[in-house]
């Protein structure tokens, strides 16, 4: 097990970073799992064992700068180098700009930029180096609709992959946003958002989320949006007026 490649999760103690956590242990990938509930991370990580994987449990609230420089100096590690970055530890919040709560609205704007922006850099040196490497920020189809600073927030994880894998992917560091829709995880519920006036049909598995961002990675795609309707509604949404965007995350 100590020759295997090794990724890094955050947010990987439910969702989507559990899923990305599992999906890339059964490609062979030893996994850090970064999070701030030590108990269900070690349980995601015995559910790693019997894949033949290493894991690592790394607790850490990375609204703290120091938690935040802990996981960074573990992506700089050359001993046991970081083939695969994913910034996915995020959530959402209520209320628009004018009405939220200020000292929210900057931890908001932390977890989505400036956390995945300096995990990022601190991942991208070796892996330039060792001319292979991995990043995925989880972004959402929010981030090309207007609505409010979730929206702003997802656009920037959308711009940085594709300046990102531009510049880096010949040199076999590839960067991929993946965009998805209304996916079944605690998303919503940590957001005590109703969610009971959306249809099945809107509604991803975590696992095709997954799946197809390890693909499009691997592939050398800067952006994946999951699912035909999806990309249907991106498309609609370029050519519709901001003031019909107000429909969902």
């Amino acid at each position: 097990m100590g020759d295997l490649p090794w990724a890094l999760v955050t947010g990987a103690s439910s969702g989507l970073g559990t899923e990305f956590a599992l999906q890339l242990a059964r490609r062979g990938h030893s996994v850090v799992l970064v999070g701030r509930d030590k108990s269900r991370l070690e349980s995601v990580a015995e559910s790693l064992a019997p894949m033949g994987v290493d894991s690592e449990v790394l607790v850490a609230d990375l609204h703290d700068p120091s938690a935040l420089e802990r996981v960074a100096t573990r992506l700089q590690s050359a001993d046991r180098p970081i083939r695969v970055l994913v910034n996915n530890a995020g959530y959402g919040i209520h209320g628009s700009l004018a009405t939220s709560d200020l000292l929210e609205e900057r931890d908001h704007l932390s977890i989505h930029v400036t956390v995945p922006l300096e995990l990022t850099k601190a991942a991208l040196p070796g892996m330039l180096e060792r001319k292979d490497g991995r990043i995925i920020l989880v972004s959402s189809v929010a981030g090309y609709l207007a609505r409010g600073t979730y929206s702003a927030h997802k656009a920037w994880g959308l711009s940085l992959a594709r300046s990102l894998n531009a510049s880096h992917r010949r040199d076999g560091v590839h960067v991929s946003a993946v965009a998805p829709g209304f996916t079944r995880t605690e998303f919503h519920q940590r957001m005590r958002m109703s969610i009971d006036a959306f249809p099945e049909v809107m509604w991803l598995r975590a696992g095709r989320v997954v799946r197809d961002a390890l693909r499009g990675v691997e592939a050398g795609r800067a952006v994946v949006v999951p699912s035909i309707r999806y990309r249907l509604l991106v498309r609609v949404s370029k050519i519709l007026p901001a003031r019909t965007h107000q429909w969902g995350t």
